[in-house]
């Protein structure tokens, strides 16, 4: 049966039982995708003692760990081939993508929405919040042919966020399959897994065509970096 068939805009919010066909940002004009303000970037240790002071959980933490890695690495591969990224930013706002996970999962809500709101009243820092807004899905088309927007982070977030189950670098279908699985009881979440999935391959294709590599097939020493986390 071919589970992966369309390619409408949608958004997925596994964590409250919904998976709405339409984002709620959808009928508003795209934002602007502005590289980050100098300062106002945290690190690691930064990024850690807020997982702490929202109560991350361990396995969100991990999960989190190789997302930020992941986009680490592609942002730092688009700046080697001459695309203009704040590598820095892009990792930040990976670290704190799901800052807002484990809130979401036991009291509703967006994971996305909470977690940008956070993230603006700690960091200041409206870029990055805009990568934790944005993570679970793009509501307007890829800019396929603009590498000066799709080398931003919210497309660097939404591309590794889509690369890792729970602590595992996969492949996209890979991913998408487990969700079909752990949250495919109605037509109507399997439906917005599957646009999801579609927009996912959509980043990666474009990602492979200004990079000049197959990501699709790129482990990022994921397995390394695991163990050693």
């Amino acid at each position: 049966m071919a589970i992966f068939t369309t390619s409408s805009p949608v958004i997925g919010t596994p964590e409250s039982g919904a998976w709405p066909l339409e984002h709620p940002l959808s009928c508003l004009p795209e934002p602007a995708l502005e590289p980050p303000a100098p300062g106002n970037v945290p690190d690691d240790a930064a990024c850690r003692a807020l997982w702490d002071k929202y109560g991350m959980l361990d396995n969100i933490r991990a999960h989190s760990l190789l997302v930020a890695h992941i986009a680490t690495e592609l942002a730092r591969r688009a700046c080697d081939a001459g695309f203009r990224v704040d590598v820095a930013a892009v990792r930040a706002s990976a670290m704190l993508h799901d800052i807002a996970k484990t809130y979401s999962v036991l009291h509703g809500g967006s994971h996305a929405q909470l977690g940008a709101g956070w993230v603006v009243a700690e960091t200041r820092n409206h870029a990055l919040a805009q990568g934790v807004l944005l993570h679970v899905h793009w509501p307007w088309a890829v800019p396929e042919q603009d590498p000066a927007r799709l080398f931003s982070i919210p497309f660097f977030v939404i591309y590794a966020d889509k690369r890792v189950k729970h602590d595992q670098c996969v492949p996209l279908r890979q991913r998408y399959e487990d969700l079909l699985v752990r949250y495919g009881h109605t037509e109507k979440v399997r439906a917005g897994i599957r646009r999801s999935w579609q927009q996912g391959q959509c980043i990666e294709r474009a990602f492979e065509a200004h990079l000049g590599y197959a990501i699709h097939e790129d482990p990022f020493d994921s397995g390394r970096m695991v163990q050693r986390a």
